[in-house]
């Protein structure tokens, strides 16, 4: 039960994260945006991301207080930064809050991590793909909630997505506040020298191929993510709001399940050969994409759906991989800055390729096409030797 709980509040939480994107043509009629600035409202909660699991990582905050407080006070700050989002009355008001956003993100995602890995101890690598399935249908759930908005025929029900967003994400805080710390989880202290312990796990050669698969998984996932909508909309104009938000959330939460296949067949084949196929999968799906990207309806979504769900499976076995790599003593540091790292990866693709989108068309997949390449290429320096159960640390 309290892996549920956690779960759950995961999936209210981190439905912060794409929350602008639902609701982009609201905003761009609503602020004169173009489309090229999505790249700006999505990188911008990476950015924030980036910078809170920077400070949480270097500083021990984690270490230092209860990881469910501090979870539950993300949750609720994220709350009230997205739902002060209607407001901003421009661009540069939005890109502010995002970032504050993306920062209290920081306190909820790799802070689940950690919680989750305290209430399932032997069994991290589990319970990672349910924790990173939790964050894909987290992240499909804004186009869920403009779906049901846009169903209503009010004028500027738009925000009420938005606002059902953190009401969510208040919901997830308190569960995991009620919840607690796990009975066999105690707080750490702090050792001196140690805060950028997660610098040194690059000095750690299996680590360095693990997180180097990550890092070029990230530049290809979010950018997906942020296009769907896009690409949804430009091969079927005569979509409506709601049929557009709909679709993208099937497209988007489809990875969610997989995540949790893919923890259940890394139990018998290993993380790195579950990573190894989702790469392969997703490396086709961008060589493909611009020469099926005129198919039939029905077979375009399916290929958007596959490709979707290829691109996530292998993030929680990535973290799998990382932890078995490292000693006890530095798994939650190294976890961190590898996500940081990852996360700044993911920007810099938002900030380049989307603006770019207008102009290369479907073209654009070749773009993200090194991303799983070079993930393919990091991950095969990781033994098979080394592919085994990761530490529950």
């Amino acid at each position: 039960m309290p892996t549920l709980i956690l779960a759950i509040a995961e999936l209210f939480g981190t439905a912060l994260w794409f929350t602008p994107n639902a609701v982009l043509p609201d905003l761009m009629a609503l602020w004169t945006l173009t489309p090229a600035d999505l790249g700006w409202l999505t990188g911008a909660v990476q950015g924030g991301f980036l910078l809170g699991t920077l400070i949480i990582g270097l500083s021990g905050l984690a270490d230092r207080v209860d990881a469910s407080r501090l979870f539950a006070a993300c949750c609720l700050l994220g709350a009230l930064s997205n739902a002060l989002l209607p407001l901003a009355g421009g661009l540069q008001g939005a890109v502010t809050l995002r970032v504050i956003t993306g920062m209290c993100l920081a306190g909820i995602y790799p802070v689940g991590m950690k919680l989750m890995v305290g209430w399932m101890p032997g069994r991290s690598g589990v319970g990672l793909a349910w924790l990173v399935g939790m964050l894909v249908l987290g992240t499909a759930l804004p186009h869920g909630l403009r779906g049901l908005t846009a169903l209503d025929e009010i004028t500027l029900s738009w925000r009420g997505g938005i606002w059902s967003a953190s009401l969510l994400a208040v919901l997830g805080g308190i569960m995991v506040w009620r919840l607690g710390e796990a009975p066999c989880q105690t707080r750490a202290t702090p050792v001196r020298g140690l805060r950028l312990a997660g610098l040194s796990a690059f000095r750690i050669r299996h680590f360095r191929h693990a997180a180097g698969a990550y890092f070029g998984h990230m530049w290809e996932l979010y950018t997906l993510w942020a296009l769907l909508p896009l690409l949804l909309a430009t091969r079927f104009p005569s979509l409506g709001t709601a049929e557009l938000a709909f679709a993208s959330f099937a497209l988007i939460a489809i990875g969610g399940p997989c995540c949790w296949i893919g923890g259940a067949f890394s139990a018998r084949l290993g993380s790195r050969r579950v990573a190894q196929f989702a790469l392969a999968g997703s490396s086709l799906c961008c060589a493909l994409y611009p020469l099926l990207s005129e198919l039939p309806a029905t077979g375009l979504v399916a290929f958007l759906a596959l490709w979707s769900a290829l691109a996530v499976v292998d993030s929680p076995q990535f973290s799998a991989l990382s932890a078995h790599a490292c000693p006890a003593s530095i798994v939650g540091s190294a976890l961190t800055m590898q996500n940081a790292i990852g996360f700044a990866i993911s920007m810099l693709s938002l900030l380049t390729l989307i603006p770019l989108w207008q102009t290369t068309g479907p073209w654009i997949a070749w773009l993200m096409l090194p991303g799983p390449i070079i993930g393919l290429w990091c991950l095969h320096g990781y033994t098979r030797r080394q592919d085994t159960a990761p530490s529950t640390t």
